[in-house]
């Protein structure tokens, strides 16, 4: 069965979807450093991409795969290394 988001939105430190069938699912907004640092007008400027297999945050260079929060994946931003001391 296939998961689709209708809806997002934010309160103090989550992210909540709701899904076309009936579920509301909440994140933790820690998983997702872009989202938890930006404002909550830049939160709130979304487009459900993929007829709602997808969530994109075109300002903030963020894509989430509604599926992949239903399986627990958090942020996959690969950050640079550091080089040793």
């Amino acid at each position: 069965m296939s998961s689709l988001a209708s809806k997002v939105f934010f309160d103090a430190g989550m992210m909540w979807l709701e899904l076309l069938d009936g579920r509301r699912l909440g994140v933790p907004l820690a998983y997702f450093p872009r989202l938890l640092h930006a404002s909550p007008e830049a939160r709130m400027n979304y487009t459900i991409s993929g007829g709602g297999k997808g969530l994109h945050w075109d300002a903030l260079d963020e894509d989430i795969s509604v599926e992949g929060l239903l399986q627990g994946v958090g942020d996959r931003t690969s950050t640079p290394l550091r080089s040793a001391a």
